[in-house]
């Protein structure tokens, strides 16, 4: 007489946990990333031998000329930066803990000076002059 076993053992790999985790780690990754949005301008930047990283700012200012100035991606000349820099709610000035400020490395030292000028005037303490360490450039 032969018997036949009712219970043979089953060896299958469930993949619905993994999937579940790594699209929770897509998403974990997608809300936590940021990104800065800054004109697509071509400067070229000075170099530093003590180039640092330097943290995320709401506030990019970028100083082609007198006549171009961005303010993150919204073009002004110097006076207009004023202008729009005293329109920004009180608010919006006290989360920006530092402005970046970024120029081509021909640009006149007196106008990197004006630009400054105007950051302060209008509450910026904080100015972070963007530069490249001197082994990337």
């Amino acid at each position: 007489m032969k018997f036949q076993r009712r219970l043979s053992p089953r060896a299958t790999v469930d993949l619905i946990p993994m999937i579940d985790v790594v699209f929770q780690l897509v998403i974990f990754f997608m809300v936590t990333s940021t990104f800065i949005l800054t004109p697509g301008i071509g400067l070229v930047l000075p170099s530093a031998d003590t180039a640092e990283p330097m943290a995320v700012s709401k506030l990019v200012v970028t100083l082609v000329s007198r006549e171009e100035v961005y303010l993150n991606k919204d073009l002004y000349d110097l006076k207009g930066l004023n202008t729009a820099l005293e329109a920004l709610p009180q608010a919006r000035k006290d989360e920006v803990k530092t402005v970046v400020l970024q120029a081509d490395k021909a640009t006149a030292y007196s106008l990197i000076v004006e630009v400054l000028d105007v950051l302060r005037r209008n509450g910026f303490k904080g100015v972070n002059l963007k530069t490249i360490s001197e082994g990337s450039g």
